[in-house]
């Protein structure tokens, strides 16, 4: 069911209901005449234990979202919370631990280590952490990622869907909170792509863990339980339980919206919008 972007707006959840949240969420790049606010005062709520897609033409602020959520960006306004813990404010070294510990990521680039094998690349956050993975956790990840045959392999020896797996494997292998997936298929053909977002599904149904993926890909979105739409650094709508079909269709109607308003402000003698602009 979607929502005007006026009438959104996060309901309510106990804090064990929700992984991350936002109130008020403002980031802004630049300062005077040459501002860029990527985000403008979004309020979100990221459900635990499930899949949620981000969309959004591109400026939109999807990427910013995400690394604001996940304590990669500093926020220019509003608060952010992980759980219950409120992390705008605390120190790098502070931001540093919470990511590393409670945080998985996976990017559209690899990011393996060449001379590691997968096993090696698998469990390098927590090697220099200096803690030692749960066996059976990691056994259990392994399996459902497809990788037991692969472990002993360098990144150079494994096909990009095999590394993507394997970054995966990195991703859930502390059993972190909440795992953020920037374009995980960017760099995949449609096969491996496919497979991936699989394993994610399964992740999030099979393992318990809560996802939150940025795509541009109306089939990457259909994987999700939920997807968020965003416009001009704003949540504009929402859909559950997506189609293919429906978020291509929604999308090409947030397009459409924004190619009217374009016209309209060339029309009245305007410049380019601030989506353009960026």
């Amino acid at each position: 069911m979607s929502t005007p972007a006026a009438q959104y707006a996060p309901g309510p959840a106990s804090a064990d209901g929700v992984a991350a949240r936002a109130r008020g969420l403002t980031k802004a790049y630049g300062s005077g005449e040459t501002t860029v606010l990527a985000l403008d005062s979004v309020d979100v709520d990221i459900a635990r234990g499930r899949f949620t897609a981000v969309m959004g033409p591109s400026g939109s602020g999807k990427s910013t979202l995400m690394h604001c959520l996940a304590g990669l960006d500093n926020v220019s306004a509003g608060q952010v919370w992980l759980g219950g813990t409120e992390i705008t404010g605390l120190k790098e070294r502070e931001l540093t631990r919470l990511r590393r510990d409670r945080i998985g990521f996976m990017f559209q680039s690899f990011n393996l280590i060449p001379t590691l094998n997968a096993a090696e690349n698998i469990t390098l956050p927590m090697d220099i952490a200096g803690t030692k993975p749960d066996e059976k956790w990691l056994d259990q990840v392994i399996d459902t990622l497809g990788l037991r045959n692969r472990l002993k392999h360098r990144p150079s020896q494994l096909s990009g869907g095999q590394q993507q797996r394997v970054a995966c494997a990195r991703a859930l292998a502390s059993r972190p909170e909440l795992i953020f997936a920037d374009e995980p298929t960017g760099n995949l053909d449609s096969r491996a792509g496919l497979e991936v977002l699989g394993f994610l599904r399964e992740a999030v149904d099979q393992l318990g863990q809560t996802v939150v993926m940025v795509t541009h890909d109306p089939g990457a979105a259909a994987h999700s339980d939920l997807v968020l739409f965003l416009g001009d650094g704003r949540i504009v709508d929402e859909m559950e339980r997506p189609t293919a079909e429906a978020v291509l269709e929604r999308m090409k109607r947030f397009d459409g919206i924004r190619g009217q308003d374009g016209l309209r402000d060339r029309s009245a003698g305007g410049g380019p919008t601030a989506s353009e602009e960026r």
